[in-house]
C-alpha cells in the first residue's frame, strides 16, 4: 500500500479571463496573514469571518466563502496569502478588508450537484505575518 496522496482529478474547464498587463498585476498586494480567530458569519451561510495579523500590528477582518470546506478550528492559526490592497466592503453587514486566495476545481456558479473541492494557499513553510508575495 501507497501513502502517496490520490491525483487529483482534473478541474472543470473555465473561461478565461481577459489578460492583463504586467503593470496591473503589479498593483495586487499579496501578503502573509495569519488567521487568529475564525467564526461563522452571522447572516450568510457560506461565509467565515476571519480576524487576522497582517503584520501591521493593526487588526484585519476578511470574509471569506470558504463555510462548506473548513471548519473554525481548521483555520485557527493558519498562514494564508491575502489580497491586502483590495477596497473595503461591507458583505451581509460585515466589513471586509481584503481576501484569501483559494483554489478551486469547479466555477463558484456550478451546478447544486457539481462537487466542488475549494483548497486555500497556504505557504509551505512558516514565514512572518506581513511578507510580501511575489
Amino acid at each position: 500500500m501507497s501513502d502517496a496522496p490520490a491525483p487529483a482529478s482534473a478541474p472543470a474547464p473555465v473561461t478565461a479571463k481577459p489578460a492583463i498587463t504586467f503593470e496591473e498585476f503589479a498593483k495586487v498586494d499579496l501578503r502573509v496573514a495569519r488567521i487568529t480567530k475564525a467564526e461563522f458569519h452571522p447572516s450568510a451561510d457560506r461565509l467565515f469571518k476571519l480576524q487576522l495579523d497582517d503584520g501591521s500590528g493593526t487588526p484585519r477582518q476578511i470574509c471569506a466563502g470558504i463555510r462548506g470546506h473548513y471548519t473554525p478550528e481548521e483555520l485557527t492559526g493558519q498562514s494564508i496569502i491575502i489580497v491586502a490592497n483590495l477596497a473595503p466592503r461591507v458583505i451581509r453587514g460585515e466589513e471586509s478588508r481584503g481576501m484569501l486566495l483559494a483554489a478551486s476545481d469547479a466555477p463558484k456558479d456550478a451546478s447544486p450537484d457539481t462537487q466542488r473541492r475549494v483548497v486555500i494557499l497556504m505557504p509551505k513553510s512558516d514565514i512572518a505575518p506581513g511578507s510580501v508575495v511575489s
